[in-house]
C-alpha cells in the first residue's frame, strides 16, 4: 500500500510541476509575482515527487506531508486567484488547465495526506 502511495503522490506533484512549467512557458511567466511562484511550483514539484519517492521509512510522514502541503497550497493560490484575485491577478475557470489543475492538487493532498498517515502507522509498528 505505502509503494502504491508513493508513485501516485509523486506521479501527482509531477502532474503539479508539468502543470505549472507549461503554463509558465504559455505567458504566465510575464505576469507579476505569479510568473516566478508558477516557476517555484515547478521546482518544488519535481523535488517533492523525488523525495516521496526515495525517503527512507523513518521519514517518509514528514516527505508525505510536506507534498500535501504544497498541493493544499497550489490549491489555494489556484481558489483565491479566481475568486477574490491574488497579487493583482485574477484567474477563471476558463482558463487553460484550470479544472485539471484543481483535480491534481485536490487529488494529491488526499493521496499525499493518506500516505503520511499510512506511514507513520508502519513506522510506528515497525519501530515499536
Amino acid at each position: 500500500m505505502t509503494l502504491v502511495l508513493r508513485i501516485v503522490g509523486a506521479a501527482l506533484l509531477v502532474g503539479v510541476a508539468v502543470i505549472h512549467l507549461y503554463l509558465w512557458q504559455q505567458g504566465y511567466d510575464s505576469i507579476d509575482v505569479i510568473g516566478p511562484a508558477f516557476l517555484l511550483d515547478t521546482v518544488l514539484g519535481f523535488g517533492g515527487a523525488l523525495l516521496v519517492l526515495i525517503t527512507p521509512q523513518r521519514w517518509l510522514p514528514v516527505a508525505a506531508v510536506l507534498g500535501a502541503l504544497l498541493c493544499l497550497g497550489t490549491l489555494a493560490a489556484l481558489i483565491v486567484s479566481t475568486t477574490v484575485g491574488l497579487f493583482g491577478f485574477v484567474e477563471s475557470t476558463q482558463a487553460q488547465l484550470w479544472w485539471e489543475s484543481f483535480a491534481v492538487e485536490a487529488a494529491g493532498f488526499v493521496v499525499l495526506v493518506t500516505l503520511a498517515v499510512v506511514a507513520r502507522r508502519r513506522t510506528r509498528v515497525v519501530g515499536g
